[in-house]
């Protein structure tokens, strides 16, 4: 059974380049910015990039690729020129996506900033009302990521995410994320096989596994419910390898891209090492 396995590639030299990167370590799935994202515009695609990332996309192992949008982006921003600046960013990069023919653009709900959670989920139901009757027509999904709840983020609680879903208007362009770290942190015990299990029972009864679009799969730094987002490498953290071994075993989820956000050198040795890992975690079938 082929894994879908890989990391988060960077574009440093053109959106082309998190291809070759993806190539030269072997995944099967990629994560990759369309832009700088630490800031809120960038140049545009040209159509030599654009035809060079699919040519070189076409030659490959890699599919699908998902797409993270920059940092900046907060969809229920206090401040009315951050949440106009988001929304127009949110924008840009479902275009970027659409250009590039990227099927999942992975966002972060947002963080309300003391507005509290509620009338953060309406702006962010907003926000993206906006954007999808902008981008009408678009292949391009909008998956919302899991977040663990530091601060003030909202889509901690898989409660949050239906209700986001459940309010937006164009519900086929939507997906989600899980990001294991994240969940874990936000209180979801996915570390024994009773958790993991009430985890996902709970995440089908309130979204569906049928909206399930990838997985971020890392460890964790912090405690279960810290709240505290700290990504650590793979069976090195509080989640462990046995928390991994469901995932990686889960025929559910077999063909659902699952992508590391873990640090590494130029080198990528650690991304090599954390994908072996995982592969290693996959019982042979019966």
């Amino acid at each position: 059974m082929r894994v879908l396995l890989g990391a988060h590639m960077s574009i440093a030299g053109g959106v082309h380049t998190a291809v070759e990167r993806g190539n030269r370590i072997g995944c099967t799935t990629m994560q990759m910015f369309v832009k700088n994202n630490n800031q809120w515009h960038g140049k545009p695609l040209t159509d030599s990039e654009i035809s060079t990332y699919k040519d070189l996309l076409s030659k490959s192992s890699i599919d699908p690729v998902v797409v993270h949008d920059t940092y900046l982006i907060n969809l229920c921003a206090k401040n009315k020129r951050i949440l106009r600046k988001s929304r127009a960013a949110l924008k840009d990069e479902l275009d970027r996506c659409e250009l590039l023919g990227v099927p999942y653009l992975n966002f972060h709900p947002g963080a309300h900033v003391g507005q509290g959670e509620n009338d953060g989920i309406k702006i962010i139901v907003e926000s993206l009302n906006i954007v999808h009757e902008q981008t009408k027509g678009y292949r391009v999904k909008s998956v919302i990521e899991t977040t663990a709840g530091q601060g003030t983020s909202v889509g901690y609680r898989f409660e949050q995410i239906k209700s986001i879903i459940d309010a937006v208007e164009q519900k086929e362009r939507m997906a989600v994320c899980v990001d294991t770290c994240h969940v874990f942190a936000a209180g979801y015990d996915i570390a024994t096989e009773e958790g993991y299990e009430k985890t996902f029972d709970a995440f089908d009864t309130l979204i569906g596994l049928e909206n399930l679009a990838a997985f971020h799969v890392n460890d964790s730094k912090r405690p279960l419910g810290s709240r505290i987002d700290r990504h650590e490498h793979i069976g090195k953290g509080k989640i462990g390898l046995a928390g991994f071994g469901f995932l990686m075993n889960d025929a559910r989820f077999a063909s659902v891209p699952k992508i590391l956000e873990t640090d590494k050198g130029p080198e990528m040795l650690e991304d090599i090492e954390n994908m072996n890992v995982l592969k290693g975690l996959v019982r042979p079938a019966k």
